[in-house]
């Protein structure tokens, strides 16, 4: 979404889309400034044992801000790539170039695949998501429905 669009996440939804209570109250505890980072929505999506689509959607219909990607991407306050908190990886490691190569699809990696070879190479999100920036991959399907 974009910055016009700030404050209207949940029109992103059909009208009468319904939150559940328990994932809302859960984003309320964490967002007392009306943001959520990326990390406290997947804390509350496997505490609650709900999908992290879900925690998004509930957050959308609050009208609370997702913020602190965890792949660096936005959130991050007045980084020097729009908000990015990552750089492109040059070079990029083998391995992980390999598991970007198989994930992509049409020069684009979703989020939750970017997740998956991050925990099965054991590396950080953010190094994923910085080699994806070094190969000129695309970064979609955001797991919260920022993007």
């Amino acid at each position: 979404m974009t910055h016009e669009d700030a404050g209207k996440y949940a029109a992103k939804h059909p009208p009468g889309t319904t939150l559940d209570e328990k994932i809302a109250k859960a984003i309320l505890d964490k967002s007392p400034r009306g943001t959520l980072a990326c990390g406290a929505g997947e804390k509350i999506s496997r505490q609650l044992e709900v999908k992290i689509s879900e925690v998004g959607m509930t957050a959308d219909l609050l009208e609370i801000k997702i913020n602190k990607c965890q792949l660096g991407l936005f959130g991050w306050g007045r980084k020097p790539d729009h908000g990015k908190d990552i750089q492109p990886a040059d070079p990029v490691s083998g391995e992980v170039k390999s598991a970007l190569e198989k994930a992509a699809v049409n020069g684009s990696v979703t989020c939750s695949a970017l997740w998956r070879i991050a925990e099965q190479l054991g590396v950080k999100r953010k190094v994923v998501s910085a080699a994806c920036d070094g190969l000129k991959l695309k970064i979609r399907e955001c797991q919260l429905g920022v993007f």
